[in-house]
């Protein structure tokens, strides 16, 4: 019997092979020497073998999961996560993608996990400048997928 980790892996599984079949279809151009389906192949192939890596963790467990204690359910964190990621799309086109990506972190994290000293706050500056710088280096240098500049700022 699978537990939802379980069927979790196993519908992951079924839609990333899914896609990446989807994927055999694109037609190269030959002129580009990378066609359209490289990179979403890669992400979905990674993805079909952690989602497989799950179900199978979950077929060859040696126990049932211990019962845990279960936390209700935060409606109001929910739509407080949705909240910030729209004020994220509305701040793109004025902050642009650096500044507002490295708040939406910052205010993510805040909210799923508040800081309670200073150190905590140092770690989610940290980790919110560090996710902004990384994702532009990932996508803007070495991608060459241009994003949004601020009208506000120019950045």
């Amino acid at each position: 019997m699978l537990s939802r980790d379980g069927w979790g892996g196993l519908a992951v599984l079924a839609a990333s092979l899914l896609l990446f079949w989807g994927t055999l279809g694109l037609k190269d151009n030959p002129l580009v020497p990378i066609g359209p389906g490289f990179y979403p192949r890669i992400v979905l192939g990674v993805t079909a073998v952690l989602s497989l890596w799950l179900l199978l963790a979950d077929v060859f467990a040696s126990k049932p999961p211990a019962a845990s204690r279960r936390e209700p359910l935060n409606y109001r964190l929910v739509a407080l996560t949705f909240a910030v990621f729209g004020l994220y799309v509305g701040a793109l086109p004025y902050l642009g993608f650096r500044i507002a990506t490295g708040l939406y972190v910052a205010a993510t994290c805040a909210l799923l996990a508040p800081p309670r000293n200073a150190k905590t706050w140092a770690g989610v500056f940290i980790l919110a400048v560090l996710t902004a710088l990384v994702t532009y280096l990932v996508f803007e240098r070495y991608l060459l997928v241009l994003l949004p500049r601020g009208r506000l700022t120019g950045f």
